[in-house]
């Protein structure tokens, strides 16, 4: 058992697939700058958790949960964590903490784990808590940069993605991704669904294409028609539409929400040189610009 260890992880941003990967699709998702930290440290007596910042705590709890029932490894440890973004934003914050908290305690007690390990855990603490997910939030915590993604983690594929000029917005609310999950499941038929992630899949893998190739202005086109989906879906906003259409006519190649939808973010693919109109044009629009860098490095120790 060593005396301190303090591990980061990284939130995430969905680039396509949102929805569709939560039922066997692809996806392709980026890891971004903003970061979430955990210290582990002795501490005499049972397990304590200082995580003024995590929005829920449970992911935390369960983490340890999970770890110490794989492990069977005692208490006297304290947790503590900090953040480089709020938890409002739906950057992944939760599934960040996971990762980070079972890299700590993997380094804390000297048991060696690895990414796929970690990413496996960190995966069956989500679905304890939520009952549902894909798993593509948990492999961007773990392997950082770009990747492509199926379901359950079936595929985790690094993308050569060396730049990706993206303007990330918040929309001012948040939102609840496992019920919007749920909900789009009870509420839209199924054949509608199977018909839109079946587009949906097209979408991502001529998109995983086009990224590869750095054609910015195909992967914008195909962002555009991967938000007109998830609006027929039902799953974007008033407000997340104006901004995609504010950064479009602005100038960007494309726009989309990213994620579950009902708030949070939305993302536009942009030109280096029109960078800050598109970013006006979407606070004009109430939206609030996010500064954070896409392709960011996945879990990692700090000491």
């Amino acid at each position: 058992m060593k005396e301190q260890v303090e591990v980061s992880a990284p939130g995430k941003l969905m680039l396509l697939g949102d929805h569709a990967v939560v039922y066997n699709r692809p996806c392709i998702v980026t890891a971004v700058s903003a970061r979430v930290w955990v210290m582990i440290e002795k501490k005499p007596g049972h397990v304590a958790i200082e995580a003024p910042q995590v929005k829920n705590v449970r992911f935390v709890e369960e983490a340890i949960s999970v770890f110490k029932r794989k492990y069977r490894v005692g208490d006297g440890f304290i947790i503590k964590t900090k953040s480089d973004f709020s938890c409002r934003y739906g950057l992944g914050s939760s599934s960040a903490v996971a990762i980070a908290t079972l890299l700590s305690l993997s380094r804390f007690f000297k048991q060696a784990m690895s990414l796929r390990e970690i990413f496996n855990l960190g995966y069956q603490t989500t679905l304890n808590i939520q009952g549902i997910g894909s798993g593509f939030d948990i492999a961007a915590a773990v392997y950082g940069k770009t990747i492509y993604f199926l379901t359950g983690g079936k595929v985790i594929e690094p993308l050569g993605v060396s730049h990706l000029p993206l303007v990330v917005g918040y929309s001012g609310v948040k939102a609840d991704t496992a019920t919007m999950v749920k909900n789009l499941r009870l509420n839209t038929p199924h054949g509608k669904l199977t018909a839109i992630f079946d587009s949906i899949q097209e979408i991502v893998e001529r998109a995983k294409t086009e990224l590869l190739k750095g054609n910015w202005e195909k992967t914008g086109e195909l962002m555009n028609e991967n938000h007109r989906l998830l609006s027929e879906l039902g799953v974007s906003t008033n407000r997340l539409d104006k901004m995609c259409q504010a950064a479009r006519e602005a100038g960007a190649y494309g726009a989309k929400l990213s994620g579950a939808g009902g708030g949070d973010c939305m993302i536009a693919l942009v030109p280096e040189v029109g960078r800050e109109k598109i970013e006006r044009a979407i606070e004009r629009v109430g939206g609030v610009v996010i500064k954070v860098s896409p392709n960011a490095e996945g879990v990692r120790i700090e000491s």
